[in-house]
């Protein structure tokens, strides 16, 4: 493993085996990009800017959004700092603009790891982490935590990779996504109900053109497994692979991702363990004891074409 002066997006980690090649950056532990035969999986993240978009950024001690950035702890309000300025929530945790210590490191592999302090609206203490390690077909992604706090502390977590094959066409890749629900939000983005796909656009189980699509849609009932896949045209695919935890998966398709030479479409893909607002909702929250651990994660993996 390689080091690198620090950036803006902190130290450079370059993690590299045969055929397999991924960089990390410290700040946010943001995974700056991801190669599989010399074929790019994740859009690259430069490193003396902060990442566009959120691209590749850890999202702890909850994924997605907090309406109005408010949420009840046992009949208390508690106001979190708006970070969505222009919707008036609290988005992507709190760590996205922290720097985390390399804690355990290798040529193929490495530990990140920040604490959670109390602050605005999160009386609690955390100890959180991720693991990068290189795969021979990608990469595969452990979250931890441990709550140091003197009481029962919520937790969800989730990640914010966009994903791409090569210089293939983002517009006529075929997204296929194995979600039996999504959720349907409003003006703010905040999930208002849950609805099965079945009949709707949301249906992505049989494979939709991502250029046809127009979606920052949360999806729920991700069953353990192939969450997701983008398939190109010479039948290459990058899949998302989620665990056990992590039952929900927000869809992106941003329009003005900025990458040279100008902007254009850009699909995210984030696993998550949690839906929006989970702080408010319970859905899919995790809430440890003094004292407990947990720890889960998902996996890029990458099938070429065989040609």
């Amino acid at each position: 493993m390689n080091t690198s002066d620090r950036t803006a997006t902190g130290r450079s980690i370059v993690l590299e085996m045969p055929g397999v090649r991924a960089e990390i950056g410290t700040v946010a532990a943001v995974l700056r990009g991801l190669t599989v035969g010399g074929v790019a999986l994740t859009e690259s993240v430069p490193a003396d800017s902060p990442p566009p978009m959120a691209a590749g950024i850890v999202l702890a001690p909850w994924p997605n959004r907090v309406r109005a950035a408010r949420w009840d702890l046992d009949g208390t309000a508690q106001q979190l700092d708006i970070t969505e300025v222009s919707r008036s929530n609290a988005i992507h945790g709190l760590l996205r603009n922290t720097e985390y210590e390399v804690r355990e490191q290798s040529a193929g592999a490495v530990t990140l790891g920040a604490l959670v302090p109390p602050q605005h609206g999160w009386p609690f203490l955390l100890d959180t982490w991720v693991r990068y390690q290189l795969r021979p077909d990608g990469l595969s992604v452990t979250h931890g935590v441990m709550n140091h706090a003197d009481r029962s502390a919520p937790y969800a977590v989730g990640a914010h990779p966009y994903f791409r094959i090569g210089d293939a066409s983002i517009e006529d890749l075929t997204l296929t996504v194995a979600a039996s629900s999504y959720f349907e939000v409003d003006e703010r983005m905040n999930p208002t109900a849950e609805r099965p796909v079945a009949g709707t656009r949301f249906d992505l189980r049989a494979g939709v053109r991502v250029g046809d699509l127009d979606l920052d849609t949360p999806f729920g009932g991700i069953v353990p497994g192939a969450a997701a896949r983008l398939t190109a045209a010479d039948g290459a695919t990058v899949e998302l692979v989620q665990g056990a935890d992590w039952r929900y998966l927000q869809v992106f398709t941003a329009r003005e991702f900025p990458r040279p030479p100008g902007r254009g479409l850009a699909i995210a893909l984030e696993p998550m363990t949690a839906p929006p607002d989970a702080l408010n909702s319970g859905q899919g929250l995790r809430w440890l004891d003094p004292d407990a651990s947990w720890e889960g994660g998902w996996a890029i993996r990458y099938t070429d074409s065989g040609a």
